[in-house]
């Protein structure tokens, strides 16, 4: 498998925000979200080839009982399956962090699914030519809705505006997921940009009864790789 990194962290977003946690990053993506922020795992992927056997033995070193395991897109990851049974034999909790475009048998404790949406799509001359397979793949209803019916889920939503949520509402309604499974979080990178979004999207959660998910590795580290 093509990894690009494993780190020792705190979970930054969702339900299990606060959780130490062993990051295992896949490297290689379906998509190419234009404001991607691990842009070297999708838009230039680059890591290291290791085996199940070797990537186990580092999640080892950390002394966690959570993992997760994410991307890039790892539902496409060579070996997916048989790695994330290896850590379930391991006794490690197992998150999977997917956009929930491809279906795969893994062993999974929470389903992280991030469905991209329209505010995702690349149009910039330089990343124009993967528009049109970023929008063709970005939303699979069907992958959705087996997802949500096979694993215990979170349905997590990068908000960029305030127009995001009827489109939002749509995909909820579409899929029949639970609206307390529904997640928002405000899109970005920068620590001002994530507190001006933050408070009308607390207000958006309030109205919606969906719920509100800092993106706390932000607030602590900035745009920093690897922590």
């Amino acid at each position: 498998m093509k990894i690009s990194e494993i780190f020792y962290s705190i979970q930054g977003e969702g339900v299990l925000v606060g959780m130490p946690s062993v990051f295992i990053r896949t490297s290689g993506c379906n998509l190419r979200c234009e404001w991607c922020d691990t842009p070297y795992t999708s838009w230039n992927p680059e890591g290291e080839s290791l085996s199940v056997e070797e990537i186990l033995e580092r999640v080892r070193t950390f002394p966690a009982s959570h993992v997760v395991v994410t991307g890039g897109e790892p539902m496409i990851a060579p070996r997916v399956v048989a790695l994330t049974s290896a850590l379930r034999q391991a006794g490690l909790h197992i998150t999977v962090e997917t956009a929930g475009t491809v279906y795969e048998p893994v062993s999974c404790d929470l389903m992280s699914i991030s469905p991209k949406l329209a505010n995702s799509t690349p149009h910039t001359r330089e990343q124009g030519r993967w528009a049109a397979q970023h929008e063709r793949l970005r939303y699979q209803p069907e992958v959705l809705r087996r997802l949500i019916s096979e694993f215990p889920y979170q349905l997590k939503f990068v908000v960029a505006s305030r127009g995001d949520v009827e489109e939002i509402q749509n995909v909820r309604a579409e899929i029949g997921a639970d609206p307390e499974r529904v997640i928002l979080m405000p899109e970005g990178t920068e620590r001002e940009i994530l507190a001006e979004r933050s408070c009308w999207l607390a207000e958006i959660c309030k109205n919606t009864g969906y719920r509100y998910s800092p993106r706390l590795h932000i607030d602590i580290w900035g745009d920093r790789r690897g922590v």
